[in-house]
């Protein structure tokens, strides 16, 4: 990588994007919605379930203008944009966030939370993983946790990553997918007796869309 493009990828004004699309969001407070994904290469959690692996490596996914971002998106009549990954906050998202503000784009997050939050956001959905607690300093802005549930034990962790969040934050619970089956009566067993929680499920893959 050139000088150039290893500082406009520092600052911000190119990220490695790794794919870009309009659909249908699949999962927690804003399923059914129509929005514009970003999904940004590069993440070092590492989750075992993780379906989209091939973003992990950021080298992998050419660094691209920002500001021909906004130009693909320009192209699809959308007003939310959900920036996920990988995990995008190991980028400086400033850029990227104002640039989307001044075209008026309602602007979302997934993260897990393990880097520093840069940017501006309207909505931020937090996805802790055990393998990489994320920093405390980002719990305030949350608006909605949502926490993938392996086993009975994720559930308690689930209860541990409400710390520190606003009194606001949507709390979900999520199947991980391949062991839905197991999994789902022990969610549903828990949320009828602790109604603040509810089910996340990932209505993507029963769509069949990205």
């Amino acid at each position: 990588m050139d000088e150039h493009i290893e500082s406009a990828v520092k600052n911000g004004t190119m990220l490695p994007l790794m794919e870009a699309f309009y659909t249908i969001q699949g999962e927690g407070y804003f399923v059914g919605k129509a929005a514009y994904f970003l999904r940004i290469g590069g993440c070092d959690v590492g989750c075992h379930w993780c379906d989209v692996k091939e973003s992990w490596d950021a080298s992998t996914h050419p660094p691209t203008s920002v500001d021909d971002i906004i130009l693909m998106i320009k192209k699809c009549s959308v007003d939310t944009v959900v920036i996920t990954g990988g995990e995008p906050l190991m980028w400086d998202l400033t850029y990227l966030t104002n640039k989307l503000k001044e075209n008026n784009y309602k602007i979302h997050l997934e993260t897990s939370g393990t880097h520093k939050l840069t940017g501006a956001f309207d909505w931020i959905c937090l996805s802790p993983k055990k393998m990489k607690l994320p920093l405390k300093t980002i719990k305030p802005f949350v608006n909605e946790l949502k926490v993938i549930v392996n086993s009975r034990h994720d559930i308690r962790w689930a209860e541990e990553q409400r710390l520190d969040l606003n009194d606001d934050c949507c709390l979900y619970l999520q199947p991980q997918w391949s062991k839905k089956e197991k999994v789902m009566p022990l969610i549903i067993e828990y949320i009828k007796l602790n109604k603040n929680w509810a089910i996340s499920l990932q209505t993507q893959k029963y769509m069949n869309i990205p």
